[in-house]
């Protein structure tokens, strides 16, 4: 399917002018090492690559699902990596790499943060986006929200629940994972805020009693 370019060129040409520059040079990598059938849209305030409805219409939210999507933020823009995600060995292989390179890696979830070109490691970014077929990553998709995998999950679930024990944690991530449009950038550490110092409680002054008068 061809992509949308009307949305896509639309979309380019909102941004200033430095950072159209860099999506671009990002766009142009994406695209050469996109696999096939993957169709490319508008989508969300972000350009998306997805899987058609045509090919894959059981997904968790009836919305295409997404593979890789591409944004301007307001502090930054973002690559989204669903495989890096959704598959632990290509994770792995994906930080190894940035590390190799020197560095430094400024990634949520699936998002990849960079002000300007020189931030990316672009062999890492290739790889990850040509990581896997579409047949492939929509297989990974039914195993894990797909009706079948949600029925296993159920069922593992309920078994758990007569035997009053915790269900097993699926071994792999969903694939399927959505990045908020314009999400900010994630917070320091876990994201966590730095509870309060708490004091020890003051005892409070005895007033000694005053005798009766003589």
């Amino acid at each position: 399917m061809k992509p949308d370019a009307s949305g896509v060129k639309a979309y380019l040409a909102e941004l200033p002018a430095e950072r159209r520059a860099t999506m671009e040079a990002v766009l142009r990598l994406v695209r050469r090492a996109m696999p096939k059938g993957f169709v490319e849209t508008a989508s969300c305030g972000m350009i998306v690559w997805e899987v058609p409805l045509a090919v894959y219409p059981d997904t968790y939210n009836g919305h295409p699902l997404w593979y890789v999507a591409l944004a301007n933020q307001k502090q930054n823009m973002a690559v989204h990596l669903m495989t890096v995600y959704g598959i632990p060995e290509l994770d792995r292989e994906f930080r190894a790499m940035w590390a190799a390179a020197g560095k430094r890696l400024d990634m949520g979830k699936s998002c990849v943060r960079f002000r300007s070109l020189e931030d990316l490691h672009l062999p890492a970014i290739e790889r990850a986006v040509g990581a896997c077929t579409m047949a492939g990553y929509v297989a990974r998709a039914k195993a894990v929200t797909g009706s079948a995998g949600r029925a296993a999950r159920k069922a593992e679930r309920d078994t758990a629940a007569k035997a009053g024990a915790k269900p097993a944690r699926a071994g792999a991530k969903a694939v399927t994972a959505r990045p908020k449009p314009n999400a900010k950038p994630a917070r320091a550490a876990a994201g966590a805020k730095p509870e309060p110092v708490r004091t020890a409680a003051r005892t409070p002054r005895r007033t000694p009693a005053r005798s009766a008068p003589r």
